[in-house]
């Protein structure tokens, strides 16, 4: 027996995951033939040739050439129709050019795009997101990265502390001081990190999600400024707080004079209010991505009545200049135009009642197939959005997230369910539940993924 037939995967042999990867490959390529003679070789002018370079990290032969994509499905240049579950890694989570954004668009495509001055839709805007969020004051981004950088500036000009704390296994973007994790038990940057020469760890603490005792003793020492994290850790398997956890949090960082933001980029999929709405937690600085313009990129990050009080008593003082915050073209009238109608008409209690009916069914029949399979797999949600975990559950910190990828099976999972019509998020196992999503799609997600299990346990 050779030794690969001896190596098991996520409760699989290694050698049914390579064969499965295999004639899964394949069978993509035979059924692209045009995507492959266009983006077999890399698209011309583009460095990796491609013009981002994670469109190279799916796990597909090649990267799918989309022609359009309309509510949640897409199709490709070959004619292939998918049931999109990935619907942009959340970007698209409220599915594909949504009508009421689709005409927004147009509307304000024959006024100006960009001129660095409010629109009529701002007007509206400024107290759409104080009922939506609860927080007084807020400010209008391009990236969620981009909120978290300029969230974090506030909370260091204000305490006059220097460090901020993560969780390990936590993501907030291209944000520096975020990419850092703990390798055994030690701060360390985070690994492939390109032309990074600093020690990201020299500000910024880490300790492990749902860890009370670890968190207190990281603050004990009133020199962080802000704690950021996400309601739910969603980008290293998903990993949910324990009962207690936030009330914890939000007590030690008071106690601590510490600052919390709460990213929910993410976990948006609990609510029209996000996490924070639903659980009610009280956090200091609020920042959210991706979906909230309905796929036009745009964030938003607001702040407590305190923090804008003390920020301004700020300003008052520092040295005047640049502050270091804010892009040319971000709070344009075109992320006016999307992000009120998104607010108004998209996100709506009827929208997320959908979502969350079709997530708790795909939830449901995801883990009957585990179960009926016999494999040591399981499968975490939050809101509308689920997620299969090659490994037993639940996980309780970042580091159990970390040992429990399985990059391999997952991967010829992804391949394999393209295969049978059905697109989930490259990165992670994580599929996304949109008001277009219909019943018929989420049955068919789960029939493809009984086959493929079936493939890997024959």
């Amino acid at each position: 027996m050779h030794s690969i037939d001896r190596i098991s995967i996520g409760g699989i042999a290694a050698a049914r995951i390579a064969e499965l990867r295999d004639t899964e490959a394949a069978a993509f390529r035979k059924a692209r033939p045009k995507s492959e003679a266009k983006l077999g070789n890399g698209i011309a002018g583009f460095l990796g040739g491609v013009p981002m370079h994670w469109m190279t990290d799916w796990p597909t032969p090649f990267p799918i050439l989309v022609d359009g994509a309309k509510g949640a499905t897409i199709t490709d240049i070959d004619g292939n129709r998918l049931d999109d579950f990935c619907l942009g890694d959340t970007g698209s989570m409220l599915g594909h050019s949504p009508p009421p954004v689709a005409r927004a668009i147009r509307r304000q495509s024959g006024r100006g795009l960009t001129y660095m001055l409010p629109s009529e839709d701002a007007l509206a805007i400024g107290s759409l997101l104080q009922q939506r969020f609860g927080l007084p004051y807020w400010q209008i981004a391009t990236t969620a990265t981009d909120a978290n950088r300029f969230a974090l500036r506030v909370a260091r000009a204000v305490t006059g502390r220097e460090k901020i704390l993560v969780f390990n296994g936590c993501y907030h973007g291209a944000v520096d001081e975020t990419m850092v994790r703990l390798v055994d038990g030690r701060p360390a940057n985070r690994p492939g990190l390109a032309g990074e020469f600093r020690d990201l760890t020299r500000a910024t603490k880490i300790v492990e999600f749902n860890d009370i005792a670890a968190l207190g003793a990281a603050l004990a020492d009133g020199d962080v400024a802000c704690v950021i994290t996400e309601p739910v850790l969603t980008n290293s398997c998903m990993v949910l707080p324990e009962p207690g956890f936030h009330d914890a949090l939000r007590r030690l960082t008071r106690a601590a004079g510490t600052l919390l933001l709460i990213d929910e980029t993410h976990t948006i999929s609990t609510g029209p209010g996000g996490y924070t709405s639903k659980h009610g937690l009280e956090p200091d600085l609020f920042v959210l991505g991706k979906p909230v313009a309905g796929g036009v990129p745009a964030s938003i990050w607001g702040m407590s009545e305190e923090v804008a009080t003390r920020y301004g008593d700020y300003n008052r003082v520092k040295e005047p200049g640049y502050s270091g915050m804010g892009t040319t073209l971000s709070a344009n009238p075109l992320q006016f135009a999307a992000m009120r109608a998104t607010l108004e008409e998209v996100m709506t209690e009827e929208a997320y009642a959908h979502m969350d009916r079709l997530a708790r069914r795909l939830d449901a029949g995801l883990t009957a197939v585990i179960q009926r399979s016999k494999l040591p797999w399981h499968v975490a949600r939050v809101g509308a959005r689920v997620e299969f975990i090659c490994a037993p559950g639940p996980l309780n910190n970042g580091g159990e997230a970390e040992k429990a990828r399985a990059p391999e099976l997952e991967a010829a999972i992804h391949v394999a369910l393209v295969n049978r019509g059905v697109l989930i998020a490259p990165f992670h196992n994580m599929m996304l539940i949109s008001p277009a999503t219909t019943s018929a799609q989420v049955s068919r997600l789960v029939a493809a993924f009984a086959a493929v299990a079936a493939r890997l346990t024959a």
